[in-house]
């Protein structure tokens, strides 16, 4: 690789006695669209962290080129409670965006006397493009109030100021830890669009394998402490590791077939061995180990019954709920039936919790009531109900709801059977709380949702911090689940699999029932509004039409002809009028009253010589 922006080399890391990668080498070129995917707890974020420095290694190097920028957006980003949202989304060190950020600063006070220097030095910096992008940016990511205070947020919230930070600081290299956390759809597929039209840099972990497929160029695998690179996106990755584990298939059978001889061969040897026997003895060991490894997440397959479920699940009737001027529901009506898969998708704010919580008995509509079934049982997976005792075992966590879990047909599996499908190997599941990953934390926190047992699954963003492997074995689990599910997420991926029709809160109390995943959603919509545009293009085109009748007049009158004469001197004078409001702007002599007056005069002088120009087109045809 010619010249990388940044370089890493043989680099090992290790918390106590947990090697969590040996001596892993690659490099990131300039362009390069990296996505990096490992089971939790195998060291993907604790690489970025090392790579931007917040965390140190045990051996290796880390190197940037000597003129490279980069950003970092943390898994869980921190910013100082006191800060405003202006402080923390320009909190960059480029001299664009310090200037875009005292400029904005200036816009939210009342005291506004700075604001001539300013709009003169963002004229000699040709600083309004830059503004204008930041003005998207923040606008896709929801963020309007920039005096709010960092403080008064909700994690959400902190995490897409955080990612506006990111993208308003244009670095070189761009580090993401799970940047699709908390966007809701839309803001998703604006990412992917603008992402794809940068010439970002990127290295990201994402559990999103859209976004994967859609984004990066190419795929770093951390597995079994090694490091393997992939030159395709997601779905080449898919392929292609696919490959590799059957080569390494092919492998493990040939070690064991030796094992099995080696072993028969050291059994048989005497006390005393000589310098030849030493070295397949070594050989032996060196064997031993190799076929103790086991892929875990291989033919992984559950599949629990779930509790009796009667006919009557829940009816909704006339729900109504809203928050002062934000509506909910509006005299909602729904019949949920018996083993049906719901999807909750919409703009973050337009009630999706809300609405699960009023289900759940936990918020009282302000009108209108569920009726929910005798037989119903909830497991319900909620954004915030992550709370351990940290100083439990992870064993201990799941038997003290349930030692066992009925699979049906007389199967029955123990609390640790239950967790090693969701790939807590035996000893793992001895570790105390504190020393799990926040990865292995949210997988733990599922399994104690499904070890109850429960008929009727509400998950509310599920696969936020779960590995790949993980959401695989939880769309299996909920594919083959005999009961009821609704499932709120942004995972496209995760939705199209699981759920067989969706409910779209559209806002302002608008809620619609769509039968199919996500991605038949998406073409219909996109079908729609293409229809809707063709309606509007015909529309203009007919009104048009109307508006210009055929002109028998082969001559203007008089009056016209006076009207015709003084246009062009009118036009001349408007124009002059302009091009000296123009120049006093510049100047940066003007109070900023006068610079408001100023600004609205000179949008209502290019209205007007458009107005006269077109006019005076019309009556030249005649003259």
């Amino acid at each position: 690789m010619a010249n990388p922006l940044l370089q890493i080399d043989t680099l090992t890391k290790s918390f106590g006695d947990k090697l969590l990668f040996q001596e892993i080498s690659f490099g990131i070129a300039q362009g390069d669209r990296i996505g990096l995917i490992a089971r939790n707890g195998t060291g993907k974020t604790t690489l970025l962290n090392i790579i931007a420095g917040i965390e140190s290694y045990d051996s290796g190097r880390v190197v940037f080129r000597n003129d490279i920028s980069f950003a970092y957006l943390p898994q869980l980003p921190e910013f100082n409670p006191e800060q405003t949202v202006l402080e923390a989304c320009f909190s960059s060190q480029n001299e664009i965006v310090r200037l875009i950020a005292r400029y904005e600063e200036i816009i939210l006070s009342e005291d506004q006397d700075k604001l001539s220097e300013v709009l003169s030095q963002m004229d000699i910096m040709q600083a309004w493009d830059y503004e204008q992008r930041i003005t998207q940016i923040l606008n896709r990511l929801s963020i309007t109030q920039l005096d709010q205070k960092i403080g008064e947020l909700s994690g959400g919230q902190v995490k897409r100021i955080a990612l506006a930070n990111v993208l308003i600081s244009d670095p070189d290299i761009i580090l993401l830890d799970e940047p699709t956390n908390h966007l809701d759809l839309e803001m998703v597929e604006w990412l992917e669009e603008y992402l794809n039209r940068s010439n970002a840099t990127i290295l990201m972990v994402t559990h999103d394998r859209y976004f994967l497929d859609r984004v990066c160029s190419e795929i770093i695998e951390i597995d079994d402490r090694q490091l393997y690179q992939y030159k395709g996106n997601y779905s080449y990755f898919l392929e292609k590791q696919d490959e590799r584990i059957q080569t390494q298939g092919a492998e493990l059978s040939k070690a064991k077939n030796l094992f099995r001889k080696e072993l028969e061969w050291m059994r048989k040897q005497p006390r005393a061995r000589g310098t030849k026997a030493k070295s397949r003895i070594e050989g032996f060991y060196s064997l031993e180990e190799k076929t103790k490894q086991v892929r875990d997440e291989s033919n992984i397959q559950l599949a629990a019954k779930g509790s009796y479920i009667g006919n009557k699940i829940f009816e909704a009737k006339n729900v109504s709920k809203r928050y002062d001027d934000i509506v909910i529901t509006e005299d909602f009506n729904y019949i949920f039936t018996r083993y049906e898969k719901m999807g909750i998708v919409g703009k973050n704010g337009t009630g999706k919790s809300t609405f699960i919580k009023m289900l759940l008995g936990e918020v009282a509509p302000d009108s209108g009531y569920f009726d929910v079934g005798e037989t119903v049982n909830f497991g319900y997976y909620s954004q915030d109900g992550l709370q351990f005792n940290d100083q439990m075992k992870v064993i201990d966590v799941v038997q003290n709801i349930a030692e066992v879990i009925d699979l049906g047909n007389g199967s029955r599996l123990s609390a640790s059977q239950f967790l090693q499908h969701f790939l807590f190997a035996p000893e793992k599941q001895h570790d105390f709380v504190f020393k799990l990953s926040g990865g292995e934390k949210r997988r733990l926190y599922l399994c104690t949702v499904l070890i109850k047992n429960p008929n009727f699954l509400v998950l509310d963003e599920p696969t936020n911090d779960l590995d790949i492997i993980t959401l695989n074995i939880l769309e299996e689990y909920l594919i083959n689940f005999k009961g009821c599910v609704i499932v709120i997420s942004h995972d496209r991926y995760f939705m199209d699999k699981v759920v067989d029709h969706l409910m779209v809160f559209e806002g302002n109390g608008k809620i619609r029932n769509f039968p199919g995943n996500y991605s038949i959603y998406r073409e219909w919509l996109i079908e729609e509004e293409k229809k809707i545009s063709e309606e509007a293009k015909v529309t203009k085109i007919e009104a048009q039409t109307q508006l210009v009748q055929p002109d028998v007049k082969t001559k203007l009158t008089y009056k016209e002809k006076q009207e015709f004469e003084g246009l062009e001197q009118k036009i001349a004078d408007l124009e002059k009028e302009k091009t000296e409001l123009t120049n006093k702007l510049s100047s940066g002599e003007l109070s900023s009253d006068e610079l408001v007056e100023s600004s609205n005069r000179i949008t209502d002088l290019i209205e007007l010589i458009d107005e006269k120009t077109l006019r005076w087109l019309e009556l030249s045809e005649y003259d």
